[in-house]
């Protein structure tokens, strides 16, 4: 990708921390991970943080297909890759329970002193880097050169590719995950220390549709690029190691001696809220786990960087973001991705519980 002409702004900058600092906020004070909510299912059959994800993804899909029709963004349908989108989405959801939280997860958790979430954050860069220009890229290009479909493959794709069509499937899916949604009476908002799950959800999903607002609007002309923890935390990485973010697909931008992207500023904003809110409700503490567990989020942040590379995004880029595009390879990655997880919270916890 080509440095773009100009120089960052100080509105480049100061947007990317805000919307950011805000995400990490939510994110800690709602205890929103979506390894959490994908787990819960199996593990303990509660389902309170995946109709919470699932309410985030509705307010993201509906929002951002409103924008996009009034031309105020521009959303862009990731290509389905069979293989890629199986394989890395799979491996993803082994690694996100053996690092211990997801991409959004291991980064917000960095705001709250958990050590074992820098070194999670390490390991995803390391795998991201390996995959993206390392000893993994092979891999990674052997399971991208097997696409289904014309690029951008999205369900109007097949069913029709008209906006009658597209708001009718829209209208059913969110119609469906509306009514499992208020099976967990939503609007029953508790007393707790933090946001009770529906209000966290319902934040994530504006911020959601801010976050594809402004990721056009000040760092990728003509195009969305949303919510994601992947490739940004790839191109914080590059930036600090490089000088250069090295992206692929979006506009880079001059800073000085360095080359860099909106996106960025988000991810470095993430633990910044996370502190705050962490700092106001007492829970931030220093926290060190054995060097055993270290080891083991080590391994498993590593497969989540090759797994996210290879599915075209995380948890969040892959199962909110490229979801609510309505891309066939999004929601195929979203699939594999939980099944990943539950694959491996089965071995880790369910099968040992079981052998006692």
């Amino acid at each position: 990708m080509e440095t773009a002409a100009q120089g960052v702004t100080l509105g480049f900058i100061i947007s990317g921390l805000v919307v950011g600092g805000l995400i990490g906020f939510v994110l800690q004070r709602g205890r929103f991970c979506m390894n959490t909510a994908f787990r819960d299912t199996i593990f303990i059959k509660d389902f309170t943080m995946f109709r919470a994800y699932l309410l985030a993804l509705i307010i993201m899909i509906i929002g951002s297909n409103i924008l996009n029709d009034m031309d105020i963004i521009h959303l862009k349908a990731q290509s389905f890759y069979p293989l890629a989108n199986i394989i890395g989405g799979f491996i993803f959801g082994l690694g996100i329970v053996l690092a211990g939280g997801c991409g959004s997860g291991i980064v917000y958790r960095v705001g709250e002193g958990q050590m074992a979430s820098w070194v999670a954050v390490l390991g995803f860069f390391l795998g991201i880097g390996a995959t993206n220009s390392g000893v993994l890229k092979p891999v990674y290009d052997a399971l991208r050169t097997v696409q289904v479909g014309p690029s951008g493959m999205t369900l109007m794709t097949v069913a029709g590719d008209t906006p009658t069509m597209k708001w009718i499937i829209i209208a059913v899916l969110c119609a469906l995950l509306s009514i499992y949604v208020l099976m967990g009476k939503p609007f029953k908002v508790g007393k707790q220390k933090g946001f009770f799950w529906s209000v966290a959800a319902v934040l994530m999903g504006v911020l959601g549709v801010i976050t594809f607002w402004a990721s056009e609007h000040w760092g990728s002309p003509g195009f969305a690029r949303g919510l994601n923890f992947t490739t940004p935390t790839g191109e914080l990485f590059f930036t600090i190691l490089t000088g250069d973010a090295r992206s692929r697909f979006f506009p880079m931008y001059d800073l000085g001696m360095f080359k860099v992207t909106w996106a960025e500023f988000y991810i470095i904003g993430v633990p910044l809220g996370s502190y705050i809110s962490a700092r106001i409700l007492k829970e931030f503490k220093w926290k060190i786990p054995p060097a055993t567990e270290m080891l083991t989020v080590l391994g498993g942040s590593i497969l989540m960087g090759f797994g996210a590379v290879c599915a075209g995004g995380c948890n969040v880029g892959q199962a909110l973001t490229g979801f609510s595009t309505l891309s066939i390879g999004s929601i195929v990655a979203t699939i594999f991705i939980i099944l990943g997880n539950w694959t491996m919270v089965y071995f880790k916890f369910i099968k040992p519980m079981n052998e006692d």
